[in-house]
C-alpha cells in the first residue's frame, strides 16, 4: 500500500511538472511569436537581413519575419532631416580666411543604399559639404561671397545631390547660414555701412527738403492763380456792375428825353388848340431869341418877319423906363 500511494504521488508530480513545462512552452512561444510581429509606422521603412545578408526593405504596415532568422538591421526614416553643420574655415580667391557654417536638408530615399552605401552617412554629407564649399569660394573673392549667397547654395546643392546619390540620399536644399569674415574685416565693413547709411540719410533729407519747396512753391502758384482768378471775377462784377448803372441812366435819360418830347408835343397840341394870333406868335419868337441871346454865341441872325417886332419892344421898353 505504502509504495503505491509512492507511485501515484510521483505520477502526480511527473504530470504537475509536465503540466508547468507545457505553460512555459506556451508562454516562450507566445513571446516569440509576438517578436516576429513587426508594424512599420508612416514615414518609416525597415531594412531586414536574414543570417547577415540583406533580405528585403519593409514599408509601412504589418509584416513577420522568421524567428532567430531574420532580423532588422536598421530602421530607416524617410522624413527629410536637416544638419546643422559647425563654422568651417574657408579662403577666397583675395586670400581672406573666413568661417562659414552650413544647414543641409536632405531626405532617404533608398533605405538599403542607405544603409550599405556609406559607413556614417551624416559625417560623409559633413565632409563632402566642407569640401565642396572650400572649392566653390576658392573661385570667388570677398565681396562677391558675401553677395553671391544664392548661387553659392545652388552650386553646392547640385554637388552634394550628385555625390550622395549613390549613398540613397537626395539633398533638396543648402544653406550658408553664417559667413563670418575676420574682424579688421568685419570693422571696415561696419564702418563702410555706416558711411552709406549716412549718404542714404543725407540723400533723404535733401529729397524730403526739394519735394517739400515743391510743395511750397506748387501751394504759393496755386495761391497767386486763385487770387488772379478772384480779380478777374471782381473786375467783371465791376464791369457788369458799371455797364448796368449806364444802362440804367441811358435808359433814365431817355425816359427823361421821352417825357420832355411829350411835354413839348402836348404843348403844341395844346397851342394849336388855342389857335393863337400872328403877334402872340411872333412875341413868342422874340422871347426864344431874347434867351438865344443870352448864350455863348457871337453873332445872331434874326429873321425879318420879326424885325419889326423887336424894334416894337424896344419903343415899348424905353417909354416904360420913362415913365
Amino acid at each position: 500500500m505504502g509504495g503505491i500511494g509512492i507511485s501515484a504521488v510521483g505520477a502526480g508530480g511527473l504530470i504537475g511538472g509536465f503540466i508547468g513545462l507545457g505553460f512555459f512552452a506556451i508562454v516562450v512561444l507566445l513571446i516569440i511569436a509576438l517578436t516576429c510581429i513587426n508594424i512599420v509606422p508612416q514615414a518609416h521603412a525597415y531594412v531586414v537581413e536574414r543570417l547577415g545578408t540583406y533580405r528585403a526593405t519593409w514599408s509601412v504596415g504589418f509584416h513577420l519575419k522568421v524567428p532567430f532568422i531574420d532580423k532588422v538591421a536598421k530602421r530607416v526614416t524617410l522624413k527629410e532631416q536637416v544638419v546643422d553643420f559647425a563654422p568651417q574655415p574657408v579662403i577666397t580667391k583675395d586670400n581672406v580666411t573666413m568661417r562659414i557654417d552650413t544647414v543641409v536638408f536632405f531626405q532617404i530615399t533608398d533605405p538599403k543604399l542607405f544603409c550599405y552605401g556609406v559607413e556614417n552617412p551624416i559625417m560623409a554629407i559633413e565632409n563632402l559639404t566642407a569640401t565642396t564649399l572650400r572649392n566653390i569660394i576658392g573661385d570667388l573673392e570677398l565681396d562677391q561671397t558675401l553677395t553671391s549667397r544664392e548661387t553659392i547654395n545652388t552650386k553646392m546643392r547640385a554637388t552634394l545631390d550628385e555625390a550622395t546619390d549613390p549613398w540613397g540620399i537626395k539633398v533638396n536644399r543648402v544653406e550658408l547660414k553664417n559667413i563670418i569674415p575676420p574682424a579688421a574685416i568685419q570693422d571696415a565693413m561696419e564702418k563702410q555701412m555706416k558711411a552709406e547709411r549716412e549718404r542714404r540719410e543725407q540723400i533723404l533729407i535733401a529729397e524730403g527738403e526739394k519735394k517739400s519747396a515743391i510743395l511750397r512753391a506748387e501751394g504759393q502758384k496755386e495761391s497767386l492763380i486763385l487770387q488772379a482768378e478772384a480779380d478777374k471775377q471782381a473786375a467783371i462784377l465791376r464791369a457788369e456792375a458799371k455797364k448796368e448803372a449806364t444802362i440804367r441812366e441811358a435808359e433814365g435819360q431817355a425816359e427823361a428825353i421821352q417825357a420832355i418830347q411829350k411835354a413839348n408835343a402836348a404843348g403844341l397840341v395844346y397851342l394849336k388848340e388855342a389857335n393863337p394870333s400872328e403877334a402872340v406868335i411872333q412875341l413868342k419868337s422874340l422871347e426864344a431869341f431874347t434867351k438865344a441871346a443870352d448864350g455863348q454865341a457871337t453873332k445872331i441872325i434874326i429873321p425879318s418877319e420879326i424885325q419889326g417886332i423887336a424894334g416894337l419892344a424896344k419903343s415899348v421898353v424905353e417909354v416904360a423906363a420913362e415913365k
